[in-house]
């Protein structure tokens, strides 16, 4: 009962938040306009991420859910908002956002975060595991992975609703193995980022009337790969590592094909292209409707194919899994003609 409480809670307060975000996002000159890769039509605002995360923290606190770690949460959360925040109003350079990113993960390691160590699988006559210790390259691995999810949010954040969706998928997910492993703090946790996650969605969704902005989607990724530090690499093992990584496969995928794209055009990594799957799929005919559901439908494929993977079905996983991916690469290389046939043949 007190799960449901948490995530009512957040839910509750992103709903009364997000409007206010919207007024400030107009006070303070937040607001996207349209052209150049932007989809939307109208002047939009677009610092709906300090809504999420009042929403998350207000429900964790009220919860009574706080420990040490918790702490370097709020911190390093709060650096990334605001870093967010300044970014949506005044567009600061790639470069200065990344070093607030590792800056903010960085400090996370004086309040405990660290993959120390992993175990790996022995096939013998009975399946059994070896612990590595990682040491100090535990410490960078965490940077990079906190980064790294940070990141791969915020590319996402493309078409109305997207990359809230696919958090609140991840979040159910990510609860559902923390319930699992009876890691009672990381479900809490998880359900007030779903919580707020949907809440913000009934604002955000096609046709939007607020976006969550650099604040709201590298928070998202923020937490995310700090719960996963917390609670699901606890178990050590390196399904604690692939389960995140599934859950946020399908702009993990994006996002590893934007770098290559970009690398082999010669271009900064950091140059913004009209080539993401959203992209892909708007110029193939479908609706962002359309698109974006189907986005979320991959993105749930991902993380079944996780669940799948946690409960010892690993070829119904890989299968699910080659299928997806098999979508996505046909998407991202531009074979576009099949997906414009089932666009027309769904809006008739």
């Amino acid at each position: 009962m007190t799960f449901v409480l948490t995530f009512v809670i957040a839910l509750i307060i992103a709903v009364i938040a997000t409007p206010l975000s919207m007024k400030l996002g107009r006070r303070w000159g937040a607001i996207d306009y349209p052209g150049g890769r932007r989809v939307h039509k109208t002047p939009i605002p677009r610092i709906g991420g300090i809504a999420i995360y009042a929403a998350f923290w207000i429900a964790v606190i009220i919860m009574g859910i706080w420990d040490r770690q918790i702490w370097g949460l709020f911190f390093g959360s709060t650096i990334i908002v605001i870093v967010g925040v300044v970014d949506d109003i005044f567009d600061l350079r790639p470069m200065v956002k990344l070093v607030w990113q590792i800056i903010a993960a960085a400090l996370l390691l004086f309040f405990g975060f660290s993959m120390s160590q992993i175990s790996l699988p022995i096939i013998g006559m009975k399946l059994d595991f070896a612990s590595i210790g990682l040491g100090w390259l535990g410490l960078v691995l965490a940077v990079f992975w906190i980064v790294g999810l940070v990141n791969t949010v915020n590319i996402s954040d493309g078409l109305d609703g997207l990359a809230a969706g696919i958090c609140f998928e991840a979040a159910l997910l990510l609860c559902w193995s923390a319930i699992r492993i009876n890691e009672v703090t990381e479900a809490h946790l998880t359900l007030a980022l779903a919580g707020a996650a949907l809440g913000f969605l009934f604002f955000n969704f096609h046709p939007a009337r607020v976006f969550m902005g650099d604040s709201g989607s590298m928070f998202l990724g923020y937490i995310i790969g700090g719960i996963s530090i917390m609670g699901l690499l606890k178990t050590a093992t390196v399904l604690g590592l692939v389960f995140p990584l599934l859950v946020l496969g399908m702009p993990l995928t994006d996002m590893t094909f934007a770098i290559i794209r970009r690398k082999l055009r010669g271009h900064s990594i950091a140059t913004a292209d009209r080539g993401h799957l959203h992209h892909r799929l708007l110029d193939a005919g479908f609706s962002q409707p359309q698109a974006v559901l189907l986005l979320y439908a991959m993105s749930g494929c991902f993380g079944m194919a996780a669940v799948l993977g946690a409960l010892g079905s690993w070829v119904w996983a890989a299968a699910l899994l080659s299928a997806d991916f098999a979508l996505l690469v046909i998407i991202l290389m531009r074979r576009t003609a099949l997906l414009s046939v089932m666009s027309r043949k769904h809006s008739k």
